[in-house]
């Protein structure tokens, strides 16, 4: 898998807060079982080449990622989202934001430079996500700084309605992952923002310090929900003050399906407009009358807050004009 890939990838919610691996990395041969032996090397004893793993140890790592082991690896590469390294012939990924210290860094010149300066640099880190049908091993250098007692105490000490602060550690197509202080948890794409969200990262950011609060907590596989919207003012609790039937808006069309259009009157508050409500001349399809990202000027026809329900009519404008 080309390297560049790896930061871009779905990550898979794991029931543990491990690291994440990094690429061109590989361990001795000979794997201690004694439970009191935390840290697998990375470097060869013999001296050999590191690269003479060719056949991916995924059973190893398996085990590794299961028993919660740290292991050490040396960094061979980087790229924008983090650090490379293959260890045992798996090419792993160290996100930055899983990194002890590094730096904040707001030109990608800067964070290059200071990615680069970790090549060749031995990491202790705990595997975080595993997955060999998708090729993903992902490393974290912070999950290896709190012992499992502790991780088992944080948790123990989370509960619902929690308000805690975290680091957004890893952006999917679902939501989005943030590190707790040693524990992590998932805010769903539908709980960042009021409005719609179509791709988590125009909300947020890997890095990026947030005040969450937490909706549940599965103890036993270390899940937790989280929330970032129910701390941001909800829009629809005050809709019926500010817009009634007959008042004209101005909005963007946010999403267009079969059944009309939905434009977003203000931060966090859509409305729709009804296909019966685009238009009286002809068409087969919204997409043909409408864009997303049009500006477009409308009526109000109904307002209800606790349904979450604001109906929108462009025929009214049209008829007006």
């Amino acid at each position: 898998m080309h390297a560049d890939m790896l930061s871009h990838q779905v990550p898979v919610f794991s029931n543990k807060t491990k690291g994440v691996a990094t690429a061109d990395q590989n361990i001795d041969s000979s794997f201690n079982e004694e439970v009191d032996q935390p840290l697998i090397s990375e470097t060869s004893r013999s001296g050999h080449n590191k690269d003479a793993f060719t056949e991916p140890d995924w059973a190893l790592a398996s085990q590794i990622y299961e028993q919660d082991r740290a292991i050490e690896v040396t960094i061979t590469g980087y790229n924008k989202g983090g650090l490379l390294t293959n260890w045992r012939g798996l090419p792993g990924f160290l996100p930055a934001s899983q990194l002890e210290d590094f730096p904040e860094c707001h030109l990608i010149s800067k964070r290059l430079q200071a990615l680069a300066a970790w090549v060749g640099q031995d990491l202790t880190v705990k595997i975080i996500e595993l997955e060999q049908h998708t090729n993903r091993f992902v490393l974290s250098e912070r999950a290896a700084s709190i012992t499992a007692d502790e991780r088992t105490r944080l948790l123990n000490r989370i509960k619902p309605g929690d308000r805690l602060k975290g680091i957004v550690t890893n952006l999917a197509a679902f939501g989005v992952f943030v590190d707790l202080g040693g524990v992590e948890g998932l805010i769903h794409i539908s709980e960042l923002s009021w409005g719609r969200v179509a791709n988590p990262g125009d909300v947020v950011s890997p890095g990026q310090a947030l005040e969450v609060v937490v909706l549940q907590i599965e103890r036993e596989t270390e899940r937790i929900a989280l929330s970032r919207k129910r701390l941001l003012p909800n829009p629809w609790q005050t809709i019926e003050e500010r817009y009634k039937p007959g008042q004209q808006v101005d909005g963007v069309i946010t999403n267009i399906a079969k059944f009309g259009a939905f434009a977003e009157v203000e931060a966090g508050l859509e409305g729709l407009i009804h296909v019966s409500e685009i238009t009286d001349q002809p068409f087969s399809t919204p997409h043909e009358v409408l864009e997303v990202g049009e500006l477009v000027r409308a009526w109000v026809l109904e307002v209800d807050g606790e349904r979450h329900r604001l109906a929108l009519s462009l025929k009214s404008v049209n008829d007006s004009q």
